[in-house]
């Protein structure tokens, strides 16, 4: 009914065999990932800089473009121009939620400066004013 497999498989199934790709240790898996929450709270953080610039979201984009260049290896993270539309509590959600992956995975590594700037992020974004409220 089926035709035999007449090809080698592709998986390994000898233990002992080293495989033809490279893998990456879980430290480095975590510095991949750690890095990816980081770079995505600085895009966050660059909305809102363009929304409602303050000190505080400057100095905290470049402690974050910092860290993700740190943990990238010196290279720093591409960065686009903050546009000036959109909901800054919403921005401020969305920052709070990635500072605190971040925050999970820094731990994780045991990495000390990543897991303080993101609980300090997500501190300045968890007291972020709330929207003002309109007319119903």
């Amino acid at each position: 009914m089926y035709e035999p497999i007449r090809t080698k498989s592709v998986h390994s199934t000898r233990a002992d065999r080293a495989s033809d790709f490279p893998h990456r240790s879980r430290e480095e898996e975590l510095d991949i990932q750690l890095a990816g929450h980081l770079a995505a709270l600085l895009t966050v953080t660059d909305e809102l800089r363009g929304l409602t610039p303050s000190a505080d979201l400057d100095t905290a984009a470049e402690r974050l473009a910092g860290q993700v260049a740190r943990l990238r290896g010196g290279r720093a993270p591409l960065r686009a121009a903050p546009s000036t539309t959109g909901e800054p509590a919403a921005l401020h959600r969305r920052a709070h939620a990635l500072a605190g992956r971040a925050l999970v995975v820094a731990a994780s590594r045991a990495d000390t400066s990543a897991a303080i700037l993101a609980a300090e992020r997500m501190d300045a974004h968890s007291s972020a004013p709330a929207p003002s409220s309109a007319a119903h």
